[in-house]
């Protein structure tokens, strides 16, 4: 009689959380977005784990099936929900990123972005005035990280030297000279990237209840922060001292990104120790990104060498005629297509503009997005739509130059910098990277540099390495190698 009772309880229990589960799901708005993969319980983990080890299969899955309109895909924390076709991306603009899971990650300090004001006001006003800087930091680690001679090739790690050259010209800017040649400086700014997504990725792994408490567990972030403190807070008390002693002006005051932070944050009444938090985030988005983005252009290179030559004329021409300047930079249209053609292929992710929504959003498809729902663009399919880039498979270097032939209008639309449903790599809308333009002629300034100064090859010519893919993520091969040889009759880098 007991037995009986309780089968007759367990199947009612059994009854009530499948009828619960059914109300549930037929009331969430999410269900009413396809799936790409299994969307019930515990089968939805198998296509999460499809999605790690295959986002590209399942981003061009949902693009076949669903192109024009939303469809979701399941993670180990949840469901991320993927825009496609030009007119919805054009709406994904609103939220603010959170992706990152920086309040997590760095502490409440996070929350303060005044560090993005700077960038998008000060440091891209003073870009002109800081090229010489730039130059002179990205020639001379270029000439200390590729030791090559004219006679012979040279076998170089590839991205590892673009990072610290990325590290170093950035962070010329960032804290200036001496502490952007420091050893263990650059060790912290390098390792802050890699670590931010470690931590993030584990973050990821848990549910929004959790994560504030496997934030403060994960402390590869914060002895990132602990470890700069004693380097960067010295810095920081100098400088607060000359202001005591000469008011907002004296001989010598320092031009970079650390000072600015400084200035705005004595407005605040901002800590030191929240301005560091500053200066890792600014690394963050200075090194990741470019340093990917710039590998990728360098084995194009490296797999392509003949478009060298027509790339090493078009510098050659111009600073002849006007120099090393931001401005001449701007008029080498061949270098800046070739960067963003590479972007288009390969610019460090599969999915671009994450947001996550803040409120209930209803589309103009009438599709719902629930409130706390992962949102993204499909930017591999978007930048590789044929009805808008002919042979959309090919590297074609000067496509975007051929296009900027076309009038004032047609040379703004396909510069680099220039952020579309077409071309999302610095992301799109409002919060387009503040830091694009800066990155931009860093990236320029590098490429020119190595195309005037050296021979570059792979040892196959053509081939080049695999991408390395995990989730989103497609980074170059971090191991590769290419072969460097030194131009002779190399012209001379003031």
């Amino acid at each position: 009689m007991a037995s009986a009772d309780t089968s007759q309880l367990l199947a009612a229990v059994a009854v009530i959380w499948l009828v619960t589960y059914l109300i549930r799901r037929r009331l969430d708005p999410l269900n009413s977005i396809p799936t790409v993969g299994h969307s019930a319980p515990l089968l939805s983990y198998i296509s999460a784990l499809r999605y790690i080890f295959d986002a590209e299969g399942v981003i061009r899955e949902g693009h076949q099936k669903y192109f024009g309109t939303v469809f979701k895909v399941p993670m180990l924390d949840g469901w991320l929900a993927v825009f496609t076709g030009p007119n919805l991306i054009d709406e994904l603009r609103k939220s603010p990123d959170d992706v990152l899971q920086l309040r997590h990650t760095l502490g409440p300090g996070a929350d303060d972005q005044f560090h993005v004001a700077v960038v998008r006001d000060k440091l891209t006003r003073s870009i002109q005035a800081l090229f010489p800087d730039v130059l002179d930091e990205v020639s001379a680690a270029f000439q200390e990280y590729i030791p090559a001679k004219e006679d012979e090739w040279v076998e170089v790690r590839a991205f590892p030297v673009v990072q610290q050259v990325i590290a170093r010209a950035s962070n010329r800017v960032i804290v200036g000279l001496p502490k952007c040649r420091d050893p263990d400086y650059l060790k912290v700014a390098v390792n802050f990237t890699h670590d931010v997504f470690i931590s993030s990725f584990i973050i990821n792994l848990f549910p929004d209840f959790l994560k504030p408490a496997i934030g403060r567990m994960t402390t590869m972030v914060s002895k990132n922060k602990k470890a700069l403190m004693p380097m960067i807070v010295p810095m920081l008390q100098e400088r607060q001292r000359m202001y005591e002693q000469y008011g907002d002006d004296w001989e010598d005051k320092p031009r970079d990104f650390l000072q600015w932070l400084l200035e705005e944050g004595r407005h605040k009444n901002t800590p030191f120790d929240n301005i560091v938090e500053k200066v890792l985030l600014v690394n963050f988005g200075a090194i990741h990104t470019s340093s990917g983005t710039f590998t990728h252009a360098l084995y194009n290179l490296a797999a392509y060498p003949h478009y060298i030559q027509p790339l090493r004329e078009e510098v050659e021409r111009i600073i002849a005629e006007e120099g090393w300047t931001k401005a001449s930079l701007g008029k080498m249209y061949k270098l800046d297509s070739f960067l963003k053609e590479s972007m288009r292929l390969a610019d460090g992710t599969l999915l671009n503009v994450f947001r996550k929504a803040l409120k209930d959003v209803t589309l103009s498809d009438g599709t719902r997005i629930p409130r706390g729902t992962l949102v993204c663009a499909a930017a591999m399919t978007a930048h590789r739509d044929g009805a808008r880039y002919p042979a959309p498979d090919t590297f074609d270097p000067f496509r975007f130059a051929r296009l900027r032939e076309g009038g004032v209008e047609a040379a703004t639309k396909h510069q680099l910098v220039n952020t579309s449903v077409d071309f999302l790599t610095f992301s799109h809308g409002k919060h387009a990277c503040p830091g694009r333009f800066f990155a931009a002629n860093e990236l320029k300034t590098m490429l020119a540099y190595l195309v005037l100064n050296y021979d570059i090859k792979f040892e196959e010519e053509g081939k080049r390495p695999a991408n390395v893919r995990f989730g989103p993520a497609d980074l170059p091969a971090p191991n590769a190698t290419v072969l460097f040889r030194k131009r002779r009759d190399a012209p001379r880098v003031p």
